[in-house]
């Protein structure tokens, strides 16, 4: 989730992964979501697309490693 401003200030969190497309204005960026849903927000797209960017880093850093092969060793004769 990404926090940015609508334009009366209120905080809205969103989905990063819902995100679509970002229509910029020459005061607001439009938001436009996969579910259809669009948001009006103070935030330039340069700034959304950071903080993109920056959730999908955390979300990569936090993900555990997998061995595909653990618990199919082979056992010994």
């Amino acid at each position: 989730m990404i926090t940015l401003h609508k334009l009366n200030g209120a905080e809205v969190l969103i989905n990063a992964e819902l995100i679509e497309c970002l229509e910029a204005g020459p005061r607001e960026t439009v938001v436009c979501l996969a579910t259809g849903n669009r948001y009006l927000v103070v935030e330039k797209t340069d700034e959304i697309e950071r903080k993109v960017i920056e959730y999908r880093g955390k979300v990569a850093a936090q993900a555990k490693a997998v061995n595909p092969i653990k618990g199919f060793e082979r056992q010994s004769p």
